[in-house]
């Protein structure tokens, strides 16, 4: 399944609640996540320009976005990004296709 990295950080709001009542939200984005039909693999808070992010499996693009919707439409978060990414396997395969590519750039002829 292909794996995502979903990049967040929270509203003021969100951790003015959050410190008035901690709690564990790996459970909130584990059960969005299976929803959707893909797995939660991981999950961090950090410091810095993310407050924290989640690592995920999804079986596609539309269920890795569902996710990210679906968290993001919640109102706790400031912002939200996520990127798809390759395995090893992948980029040698996309590397190898990419050798079989040209392109001019512009103004460099025809």
């Amino acid at each position: 399944m292909p794996l995502y990295l979903f990049r967040f950080s929270y509203t003021p709001e969100a951790w003015s609640r959050m410190i008035k009542n901690p709690e564990d939200r790996r459970k909130v984005a584990m059960e969005v996540v299976e929803k959707a039909g893909g797995k939660l693999l991981g999950f961090w808070y950090a410091f810095g320009q993310n407050d924290g992010f989640c690592m995920i499996e999804a079986p596609d693009n539309i269920s890795a976005a569902a996710f990210s919707v679906g968290i993001s439409s919640g109102g706790a978060l400031s912002s939200a990004e996520t990127t798809v990414l390759l395995t090893v396997e992948e980029t040698i395969e996309m590397l190898k296709k990419a050798q079989t590519l040209t392109y001019r750039p512009p103004g460099t002829g025809s």
